[in-house]
């Protein structure tokens, strides 16, 4: 399993079509058995002429294992499918070994059909070295190995593979490839895809393409001197997602792109309670209880593109005075997240999110106020360069007002729902083949509140 960088955080990430049900369980870590059915081919944009002045390229999903190399030589200006592949790949002296295609029924390598020049630029999926994918221009040809033809290289952008050709798709995310890391005792990982097969407790119960995050056991919050946020309180309870990936591309402008998106979206589905008592001093204490990660290729024609999703699901709770709760919440909705390029405009930060939430139970009783929050931070980008990162947190609030009187202590509360979306987009957007921005662009504060429930009583 791979171990993700602190900073990094959830996103992650499914799947595709039709599911019958049928049940197994498993829990965060245990063998992956995705390999027990038939991969069935990815959803793609529609399909577009290969050849010719500004193609329109077709955005589809790579299936698990097909190649995903592609060279392109200068001369023609037009990207193409290759032969070659990355064999390795050294980050610091940027130098790769691209070998050839092996003969059919042979363990020993072919002649290269065709070998790497300079000037030519290789996109690769993960490979040896490269675990992120590979975009890179080769400055010089050094030597022939054994593994292959190595070469000397330097950062690309995609702008110089596209070209003048277009590109627009979204493809859904495999939930078999996430890497799952729990963090606290008690996360279950359940999923669901095409081709019958699922996995975990609730596997058989989800939706294609689905990818849920169960923490069974209570998360407690701190408690000692000096902790933000202390008191017999605790959250349990589940997230469920939906992503893809969203990309476009439209290099009819000379020069720079004319226009590009590097997004995810997708539906959001949550249920948790937060139960006890809470004495806080306004500071957030935020716990996260599992970190994900993907890798998908998306294929842009002859391009492999790879897009990183990192993903942290995290309980938050914040306070002031001290407060008693017994909420249990039902959330849903959708979120869409990611950077905009337009020639004239710039990079600009695209974030919404449509969520609805219901109080399944809901009591709070002593004075203060109390917020609590079970979301995600998430990063995208692409070839190992973050582009956006956005964290989105639905949320409950409560607060309780009292008021004393000779003969007693009398209290009002109100619980309110609510989604907090934040974010930025990173200067690494650039890899579009767009100019370079020098400084972080937040995506905008996204805030947005609902009343959910509401009463009166003796205050304890």
């Amino acid at each position: 399993m791979r171990k993700l960088p602190a900073r990094h955080a959830l996103l992650a990430a499914l799947a595709t079509v039709s599911l019958l049900t049928a049940g197994c369980s498993a829990e965060a870590g245990a063998p992956n058995p995705a390999a027990a059915g038939a991969e069935a081919p990815l959803p793609t944009s529609t399909v577009s002429p290969d050849s010719g002045p500004g193609r329109q390229l077709a955005v589809a999903g790579v299936p698990k294992g097909e190649p995903t190399a592609v060279a392109r030589a200068g001369d023609d200006g037009k990207a193409k499918k290759s032969p070659l592949k990355v064999a390795s790949y050294d980050r610091t002296s940027r130098r790769a070994v691209i070998s050839g295609a092996k003969k059919v029924g042979s363990a020993s390598q072919a002649p290269a059909a065709e070998a790497p020049a300079v000037g030519d630029v290789i996109a690769s999926g993960p490979a040896p070295g490269a675990p992120d994918g590979l975009l890179a221009k080769v400055t010089d040809v050094a030597r022939k190995t054994e593994k292959g033809t190595e070469v000397r290289t330097e950062p690309a952008t995609l702008g110089a593979l596209l070209g003048d050709d277009k590109a627009e798709g979204t493809v859904p995310v495999d939930p078999s490839t996430v890497d799952v890391e729990p963090l606290v005792q008690g996360v279950k990982v359940s999923w669901a895809k095409t081709g019958n097969i699922h996995v975990g407790p609730q596997g058989a119960k989800l939706p294609l393409g689905s990818l849920r995050i169960d923490v069974g056991a209570s998360v407690p919050l701190p408690v000692g001197e000096g902790a933000p946020v202390s008191g017999a309180a605790s959250v349990a309870g589940f997230v469920q997602l939906v992503p893809e990936v969203e990309f476009s591309y439209d290099g009819s402008s000379a020069l720079t792109p004319d226009s590009a998106f590097l997004g995810l979206s997708g539906d959001w589905t949550s249920q948790w309670e937060l139960k006890g008592k809470v004495s806080a001093g306004g500071k957030p204490v935020r716990i996260p209880f599992a970190k994900l990660h993907a890798d998908p290729v998306i294929q842009v024609g002859p391009v492999p593109v790879v897009v990183n999703l990192d993903l942290t699901a995290y309980v938050q709770v914040a306070g002031d005075g001290t407060v008693t709760v017994e909420v249990k919440q039902d959330l849903k909705g959708d979120f869409r997240v990611g950077g905009s390029y337009t020639k004239a405009g710039g990079w600009q930060p695209v974030s919404t999110s449509d969520m609805t939430s219901t109080p399944v139970r809901a009591k709070v009783t002593a004075a203060g106020q109390v917020k609590a929050a079970l979301g995600a931070e998430a990063t995208v980008g692409l070839y190992g360069a973050v582009g956006v990162t956005a964290d989105l947190a639905p949320y409950l609030r409560g607060e309780v007002s009292a008021t004393a009187t000779p003969e007693s202590v009398v209290g009002a509360w109100k619980l309110y729902g609510g989604v907090d979306l934040t974010g930025h987009l990173q200067l690494q957007l650039s890899i579009f083949g767009t100019p370079v921005f020098q400084h972080r662009i937040p995506l905008g504060a996204l805030h947005r509140e609902w009343p959910l429930a509401q009463g009166e009583g003796a205050v304890a």
